[in-house]
């Protein structure tokens, strides 16, 4: 099968397109036909080389839909044939702190594409149960789009977030993936939505999204700007992705016991922020990655009804990986990629 692949970390050089061995699957295990898989910021990071070992050549790409075309033992109860998206999570009970009684701090949360072989191929192997299957009515390309970006928005939203009907939240970062989702997610949920992003044009988009107020980061502070607009009450809600560039006017913008949930670092690890406004306005800061089972197929179902959708600038071949992972980079891409095998 014709694959993705890089077998040493670097920069977008180091991708190729391969002829590999299709995988077989293995016991719970079904191979899907990769028809449309979709790059997150996480595919920059495992390319560059993520602190742990993983196997090479890699290929990798945690977000894919497409047909199931084999089974494992353990999976007959799924048909050849059916139209899926996989839940790019390996470890479900994660989440729940608890795994054939392992600690939770001894364990891992592990991602198709960044642990194991990814949808970056013509097919890719992954656990029955990670399976929902798709609508007739949803195309590839959608349903490819909104695996990874949708679930972790929704995760740091509704759960760790806890976001409710009439509060204001902000949403930095705005043009990415995630936070065009958690933009939507946000509107749904009745909240009012403050977003961030960067050039006119960008927040024109955002603001199709249902974003109540853009800031364009380059024309102002949005800290101060922000804090003029909601009347100095601040926001209820911060989702930040953005990460040492933005943390301080963050914690700026939250009002009195404001939530802070980080869920990303792309300018960097390290955030400062006065301490005394931590404790002056009681903050909350919560950190947030991927989601469970049961908030996969919650947004998923949001998609397929049509009342959320993924933002998609460019659908393009498998052979173009090279350039997705540069438009990625450059920070030239507002909502997903899409890759077709």
């Amino acid at each position: 099968m014709r694959a993705a692949t890089f077998s040493e970390n670097g920069g977008p050089e180091v991708l190729r397109i391969d002829e590999v061995e299709a995988p077989d699957p293995g016991p719970g295990e079904v191979r899907v036909a990769v028809r449309a898989a979709s790059l997150n910021h996480l595919d920059l990071w495992v390319r560059r080389g993520l602190p742990f070992e993983i196997t090479m050549p890699h290929i990798g790409g945690s977000d894919l839909a497409g047909v199931v075309d084999a089974v494992g033992p353990g999976a007959e109860h799924v048909p050849a044939g059916t139209r899926v998206v996989v839940d790019p999570s390996l470890d479900y009970d994660w989440y729940d702190g608890d795994s054939q009684g392992e600690s939770i701090e001894r364990r891992q949360l592990r991602l198709i594409g960044e642990h194991t072989q990814g949808g970056f191929a013509e097919f890719c192997t992954v656990p029955a149960a990670n399976l929902l299957e798709i609508p007739e009515h949803v195309s590839f390309e959608t349903a490819g789009a909104a695996g990874l970006t949708f679930v972790t928005a929704w995760h740091a939203l509704m759960v760790r977030g806890g976001l409710r009907a009439g509060e204001r939240v902000l949403i930095t970062g705005a043009s990415g993936g995630v936070s065009t989702a958690a933009v939507q997610i946000a509107r749904l949920a009745g909240a009012e939505v403050y977003a961030v992003t960067s050039g006119a044009e960008n927040v024109r988009r955002v603001e199709k999204l249902g974003a109540d107020v853009v800031y364009d980061r380059l024309e102002a502070d949005y800290g101060r700007q922000l804090h003029a607009d909601t009347g100095k009450r601040g926001v209820h809600l911060v989702l930040d992705s953005v990460g040492e560039a933005t943390w301080a006017a963050n914690v700026r913008a939250l009002g009195v016991r404001g939530r802070l949930v980080t869920y990303g670092a792309t300018t960097g690890p390290k955030g400062e922020a006065d301490i005394r406004l931590m404790f002056w306005k009681q903050i909350s800061l919560l950190g947030s990655t991927m989601g469970s089972p049961q908030d996969f197929r919650a947004v998923m179902g949001l998609v397929f009804d049509g009342k959320l959708a993924p933002v998609v600038q460019e659908v393009m071949p498998l052979d173009e990986i090279r350039r997705a992972h540069e438009m990625l980079e450059a920070g030239e891409v507002f909502g997903k990629l899409v890759l077709t095998p």
